[in-house]
C-alpha cells in the first residue's frame, strides 16, 4: 500500500499539496516558490492563492497532510503483518524508499525558515512515537523484543535519533546519504531490542525483503 497511489488529483487542493511535497522532497523548503508550486499543479498563481494565503501556509497543510498519509500507511503495514518484526521490517522497506529521494536538507530547512511548519511537524511526530511504543509492546509480548524495555523511554529516543538524523548538520551534509544514516539507525535500533528469537526471525526478515 502506497497512498501517495491512491490520490485523488482531479481535486485541485490534493494535487497542490501532492505537487508541493514533490518539490520538497526533491528541492527543500527554501528554494521552491509559489510560482513553482503552481505551475508543478498545473494551475494559475491566482488559483493558488484561493486556497493558501501564503508559502507558510502551503509547508505547514503540506507536511500535515503527508505525516497523515504516511502514518495511516505505516499503520495499515503493521495491522498486515504476522508480528511486530515483520511489521517493523515492512515500514523500514517504506521508509527508505523516501530517504533515497529526500533531499537531506529538507527537515533542517522546515526547522530554520518555517518554525511554526517545523512545530507542526513535531506534534505531528508523536503519532509516530505512539506507534513504535506499540510495536515494542507487541513485540514483547510475542517474545521478540526483551521483555525488560521500557517502551515509552525507547520509542522516544528512537523517533528523537531519526530526527537528528534530519536535522543536525553532522549528518545532512556529511558524505553519507541520509538513506544510509538511516540504515545504521535501524540496526542499532532493533538489535538493541531484541530476544535471540527476534534476532533469528530479524535475520530471516532482512534476507527475505531486504536483501533483493
Amino acid at each position: 500500500m502506497n497512498f501517495e497511489e491512491n490520490i485523488d488529483l482531479t481535486d485541485t487542493k490534493i494535487k497542490i499539496l501532492f505537487s508541493a511535497i514533490g518539490l520538497f522532497k526533491q528541492y527543500g523548503f527554501k528554494s521552491v516558490t509559489m510560482d513553482d508550486i503552481a505551475r508543478s499543479s498545473g494551475i494559475s498563481k491566482k488559483t493558488l492563492y484561493q486556497y493558501f494565503d501564503n508559502k507558510n501556509a502551503v509547508v505547514i497543510e503540506t507536511m500535515t497532510w503527508y505525516k497523515h498519509g504516511m502514518r495511516c500507511q505505516c499503520d495499515y503495514i503493521m495491522t498486515n503483518s504476522a508480528n511486530a518484526l515483520e511489521g517493523f521490517v515492512k515500514v523500514k522497506i517504506n521508509l527508505d524508499a523516501i530517504y533515497k529521494e529526500l533531499n537531506p536538507m529538507v527537515i533542517h530547512e522546515l526547522q530554520r525558515f518555517y518554525p511554526e511548519g517545523y512545530q507542526q511537524f513535531r506534534v505531528n511526530m508523536e503519532a509516530d512515537v505512539a506507534a513504535v511504543k506499540l510495536n515494542i509492546e507487541q513485540g514483547i509480548q510475542e517474545g521478540l523484543y526483551r521483555a525488560e524495555i521500557d517502551s515509552e523511554i525507547i520509542s522516544k529516543f528512537h523517533m528523537e535519533s531519526v530526527l537528528m538524523m534530519m536535522t543536525n548538520k553532522t549528518f545532512t551534509q556529511d558524505k553519507y546519504s541520509m538513506y544510509a544514516f538511516s540504515k545504521e539507525i535501524m540496526e542499532h535500533y532493533i538489535y538493541g531490542i531484541v530476544t535471540p528469537k527476534g534476532e533469528k526471525l530479524y535475520r530471516k526478515y532482512k534476507e527475505q525483503y531486504l536483501t533483493k
